[in-house]
């Protein structure tokens, strides 16, 4: 692939090497959006050039809000990993991926610029009126590979894409002091959360059990929908904000 019109109207062309076709019967019907966890934008774009890396995004949005588009969205960029989402495991088959500059905790974790975010929020609307991608399937690369990825991380804005239509968001509940679900817990209460997480679409197991695996899932859905703590313990305020999640959802979601 030589060259193509980008799909993403006003979006520089800069083809990546590393894609594939999708699988069948697979089509887009989901949005991943990543940070880059590298040093400087230049870096993370030639890295997802570079036939090395084996890795590559649909897009790539700068800190300045330029838009970069590497691989065509009917193609299968490699973005996402061993990852899974509501028991599907070929998340790059079924996704477009959009990578975000930014350093990551690693290197200088920092806010996400104005004119960045209201570009990954046009490219969003974009994509999903492209392939009328449903709110609640607008993830985080740490929702579908949690505990194995944390990014974009829990200073990604993402109530304010939910107030320009993009993704599934609710108000989360208030911090309280109260009982709550940790590790080594078990029981009916654990089980029902284990339960309810897997309904929106974590990978967990359903066992009764709050284990590793849970607190792991537990940490990516605060990191997402309940930022101002992220600790892995499922206090009042986890179990009500994703009680609203499930009850907000739509119709053919659940």
């Amino acid at each position: 692939m030589s060259g193509f019109s980008p799909d993403q109207p006003g979006a520089d062309i800069r083809v990546s090497p590393n894609f594939g076709p999708r699988r069948e019967p697979f089509k887009p019907d989901m949005i991943v959006l990543h940070y880059t966890g590298m040093e400087t934008g230049v870096a993370a774009a030639r890295w997802l050039c570079d036939p090395a890396s084996e890795v590559s995004s649909h897009y790539l949005v700068h800190e300045d809000g330029g838009i970069v588009q590497m691989v065509r969205e009917s193609d299968r960029a490699w973005h996402a990993g061993k990852s899974s989402w509501r028991g599907q495991t070929d998340i790059n088959s079924c996704s477009i991926g959009i990578e975000i500059v930014n350093p990551g905790h690693g290197l200088g974790y920092h806010a996400f610029p104005k004119r960045q975010i209201a570009a990954v929020i046009a490219l969003c609307r974009g994509i999903a009126g492209r392939h009328a991608i449903l709110p609640e399937r607008v993830l985080a690369h740490s929702d579908v590979a949690p505990g194995r990825k944390i990014d974009p991380g829990e200073k990604f804005p993402w109530r304010q894409l939910a107030g320009a239509g993009i993704g599934h968001f609710v108000d989360a509940a208030p911090i309280r002091r109260g009982p709550a679900l940790k590790a080594g817990d078990a029981g009916a209460s654990v089980e029902q959360l284990q339960s309810m997480l897997a309904l929106y679409g974590y990978g967990v197991d359903i066992t009764g059990v709050f284990d590793r695996q849970t607190e792991i899932v537990v940490d990516a859905f605060q990191r997402h929908f309940r930022p101002r703590r992220v600790d892995g313990i499922a206090d009042g305020s986890t179990l009500r904000t994703l009680r609203r999640l499930l009850d907000s959802a739509t119709a053919s979601f659940v």
